[in-house]
């Protein structure tokens, strides 16, 4: 749906896109993440053909996006991070002019109005003054903009920006099925937001790409071994002796917490160590209450990716 090749913008005193390259298939919804400033927006408003690149190309839908702008714009949904409204138009009336300069009219106008009115949770609002909805509201308002021509590839810039936490759940579920009919390029700070939502992950930094998988290999690549986290009560010189002594431990670090100890065990690669330390809790007649396998966050993998500036090995 989308073949970025070597797509170069630079501005008179700093490069913001630098010789990147990606591709994102028909159906996948792909996280677009990045420091500020690290390109982001930049690519997806020459995706989209609002900004000239300076080199480099870009198809959509197999349609160069610099020599075949009018016909790339019909077939994408673009939402900017700050989105720009009509504020004295009600917002049904708003949609019905973006779907008619949209190329839409008569029945199917009416029918696709009322769809995103209710994909986007705007029926109770949709004769309302937009200038007079909350940011959150005006955010959904842009969303149904988006959507209303059915375009094949929708670019997302920052889409739950604004919205409390249950507007965000509502805009990550119609994601999830809007990926059944469109191609979802999301841009987000929202990290956990990109996980539960995105299939795979771009990540880019001064302008290069520097890291594109699914985010769980992400997450494999970054953690190792892993780390087992156990909360144990039993005399500390000996809990700290008898996890040093797993088979496949690295290291062992233990904080002390009201009798409790909280235990966190590094593992070699490839190894679990959660049965064993439970053997030898039961063993040594130590009480256990919680036992855990430590998973490394998206979040954590992009702030190491981003300091590094470099692809994990």
């Amino acid at each position: 749906m989308i073949r970025a090749a070597h797509l170069t913008k630079r501005f008179p005193r700093h490069v913001a896109v630098n010789d990147v390259s990606f591709e994102v298939s028909r159906g996948e919804i792909v996280g677009f993440l990045g420091p500020n400033g690290a390109g982001k927006t930049t690519t997806m408003r020459m995706l989209t053909g609002y900004l000239p690149a300076t080199g480099g190309d870009v198809a959509v839908a197999g349609r160069d996006v610099f020599t075949e702008s009018r016909e790339v714009r019909k077939r994408i949904g673009y939402l900017p991070e700050s989105c720009p409204l009509y504020p004295d138009m009600r917002v049904q009336e708003y949609l019905r002019y973006r779907g008619r300069l949209k190329g839409l009219n008569g029945k199917r106008l009416r029918k696709r109005v009322a769809a995103v009115l209710d994909q986007c949770s705007l029926g109770d609002v949709q004769r309302r003054i937009i200038g007079q909805l909350s940011k959150g509201y005006r955010q959904r308002v842009g969303l149904a903009d988006a959507l209303v021509h059915e375009p094949e590839l929708l670019i997302l810039d920052e889409p739950t920006i604004g919205l409390d936490p249950n507007q965000i759940r509502h805009v990550r579920d119609l994601i999830r099925d809007l990926a059944n009919e469109h191609t979802i390029l999301l841009s987000t700070h929202i990290l956990p937001e990109v996980e539960m939502t995105c299939q795979r992950v771009l990540i880019i930094d001064k302008g290069r790409i520097i890291a594109s998988d699914s985010p769980a290999t992400l997450r494999a690549r970054m953690e190792g071994g892993g780390q087992v986290v156990a909360d144990i009560r039993g005399p500390e010189d000996q809990v700290r002796d008898g996890l040093a002594g797993l088979s496949g431990a690295v290291a062992v670090d233990l904080e002390n917490r009201n009798d409790w100890l909280l235990c966190r065990v590094d593992c070699e690669e490839g190894t679990d160590l959660r049965a064993d330390l439970f053997n030898l809790a039961a063993t040594r007649g130590w009480a256990l209450r919680e036992l855990r396998m430590e998973h490394t966050s998206l979040e954590e993998v992009f702030v190491s990716l981003t300091k590094k500036g470099a692809q994990p090995s």
